[in-house]
């Protein structure tokens, strides 16, 4: 469909020009403010360095927050755009909650208004055009910078330029069009020319692509006089509509969470629209009393249209605020995700999350966790064990010596097919965003593709160890039952301890724990304890147990190693931390 509008827009451009030389400015006006638009979201990407994620993720645990943090964020930036792709990415990393994303996105939607103040306040009101290009010539020298924030400041300068460049084509082109064309007389006045021109504000927006675009070249329109202020604002609440059916377009092929934010927006505006539509009149008579008591004059009709742009905004998401929680309920019931049939199958990896790295990187330390819980599993069911039995407790040496039943397992199966595959994924998905990272993120998406490695050579180490523990779990010698039972029982104490650390939100006692846990193992080394002499020389077993007990005891450390690794890597993010480990075990080492 939008294909079909992008040709006639095309060939209705190419009629408009041919008819009319000045409207040339406008279209013009138009393509250089949507061109400004994407320079300032550009800018404030580089520019904000990840610091806007880090407030997104952390400003969204309740509705007030994140409408709040909408509105806010929307009328600095003054792209709702950028807001909205964050948030998405963030929505399908499972980084932020559906609550949080909607109140977010709704808040945005007051926040989207301020383009229209500074459109009908300054662009109207004083030769706005001359800024621009002193803005424009200082953004070019600050994109030459090597330094990425002072790029993003130079794109920030171009997009302002451009902007304020495209308001003075847009008011030049309909004073030099009105000499020649008057718009105005294909006004229509009454409810009737409301629904037209809702439309007309539907199909520009859709078109154009920004609802900013579609206010600015109204705004330009009615301080000319080309428009008349009933069909104006029909426009408005029409560009309202349009830019939620783009999303609605662009979610269709898309997940269920950019399908439930979706809709959620076409739901919010599309009903907002209506009740505005029913008490029209009423409301823009309200809209009058505003404009006096702020001081508007009563022909200001630009300035009452960006009023009445946000008081429409502000009452829409004054009455479905209340009704987050139940509108999220009802989009998960309408957009169900998979079902997860085979556990290799990736939970957070999204290809949509790779347009924000700070989100794709969160969602691959959230994928690997995922990859830690499937091989942990495994490993339980490896030891002849069922994690429910032993994580938690404190008598796991009890539980072990009980647990004698044997668990069927293919491990290479099932490294092949449930833990490769999920591995092969996230080092795929993380070549994607590993260029747009700085050097301290760099950094640790090398360790966690260290940790997936871990993981996966942890699993493939238990293959030969599986094999001998259901032979000697079932043996009648004690000596060597005992021997694996404390390798079943070092491996479950090591998934245990990694599952407190887990849910540790203190990241010095995660490393602590790990740190003990190595400590532990020492005492379960048969060659450091030796052990292993007084068996072989007692002969309590025989050569050929001594020397599977040896290897797989050297497998067993092996493993838990790793996992320990794989732990401090998951669950300690600070690098002062991570340091202090590091030089506490080169410490150890000398």
């Amino acid at each position: 469909m939008k294909k079909y509008l992008a040709y006639i827009l095309l060939i209705f451009l190419c009629y408009l020009l041919y008819v009319n030389e000045d409207s040339k400015y406008i279209v013009a006006g138009v393509g250089i403010f949507i061109i400004g638009m994407h320079f300032m979201e550009d800018g404030f990407k580089l520019f904000s360095g990840g610091i806007l994620e880090k407030i997104i993720s952390k400003s969204t645990d309740n509705i007030p927050k994140s409408i709040g943090l909408g509105v806010v964020s929307t009328a600095i930036l003054q792209s709702s755009s950028l807001i909205s792709i964050i948030v998405i990415s963030f929505l399908s990393a499972k980084l932020i909650s559906l609550s949080g994303a909607i109140g977010v996105v709704f808040g945005s939607n007051v926040g989207t208004t301020a383009t229209a103040w500074i459109v009908s306040s300054f662009g109207m009101k004083i030769d706005i055009a001359a800024f621009a290009l002193p803005m424009i010539i200082f953004g070019v020298i600050f994109r030459f910078f090597k330094q990425k924030n002072v790029q993003g400041i130079g794109n920030i300068f171009l997009g302002l330029g451009f902007v304020f460049l495209g308001i003075g084509y847009m008011k030049d082109g309909f004073e030099d069009l009105k000499q020649g064309i008057d718009l105005a007389q294909f006004s229509v006045e009454g409810y009737y020319g409301i629904l037209i021109y809702i439309v007309v504000g539907i199909i520009a927006t859709v078109i154009i692509q920004s609802s900013s675009a579609t206010l600015a070249l109204t705004i330009t329109a009615l301080a000319a006089g080309q428009i008349i202020y009933i069909n104006a604002i029909a426009i408005a609440v029409g560009a309202n509509i349009g830019t939620t059916i783009t999303a609605v377009m662009a979610a269709m092929v898309s997940n269920a969470n950019s399908k439930r934010m979706a809709l959620s927006l076409l739901i919010f505006n599309s009903i907002t629209a209506f009740i505005i539509v029913v008490i029209m009149y009423p409301f823009i008579d309200f809209i009058d009393y505003l404009a006096k008591l702020l001081g508007i004059s009563n022909d200001d009709y630009s300035m009452k249209l960006s009023l009445f742009h946000t008081v429409f905004n502000i009452l829409g998401l004054m009455i479905f605020s209340f009704f987050i929680p139940k509108l999220v309920t009802f989009l998960k019931k309408l957009f169900v995700e998979d079902t997860e049939v085979y556990i290799q199958k990736t939970k957070y990896l999204d290809l949509e999350v790779v347009a924000v790295p700070f989100a794709a990187l969160k969602a691959t330390r959230k994928e690997t966790i995922h990859l830690y819980d499937n091989s942990s599993e495994v490993l339980s069911h490896a030891i002849m064990l069922h994690r429910h039995r032993y994580l938690g407790k404190t008598d796991i040496s009890l539980i072990v010596k009980e647990s004698t039943d044997l668990i069927e397992l293919d491990i290479e199966d099932f490294y092949q097919t449930r833990i490769k595959s999920l591995y092969s994924d996230i080092i795929d998905y993380s070549t994607y965003f590993i260029n747009n990272l700085n050097d301290e993120e760099k950094i640790y998406l090398y360790d966690l593709r260290t940790a997936c490695r871990d993981i996966a050579e942890a699993v493939k180490n238990t293959q030969e160890l599986q094999e001998n523990i259901s032979k000697y779990l079932l043996s009648n010698n004690n000596y060597i039952k005992d021997e694996y039972n404390y390798i079943r029982e070092a491996i479950a104490k090591t998934i245990n301890t990694i599952n407190e650390i887990k849910n540790s939100k203190d990241e010095i006692d995660v490393l602590a724990k790990a740190e003990l846990l190595k400590e532990y193992l020492k005492s379960l080394d048969v060659i450091a304890t030796g052990r292993i002499d007084i068996l072989i020389r007692e002969k309590r077993i025989d050569k050929k147990m001594a020397t599977t007990l040896l290897n797989d005891s050297a497998h067993a450390n092996n493993v838990i190693n790793k996992l320990i690794n794989v732990a401090k890597v998951l669950w300690i993010e600070d690098l002062t931390i991570k340091q202090l480990g590091e030089d506490y075990e080169a410490g150890k080492d000398l």
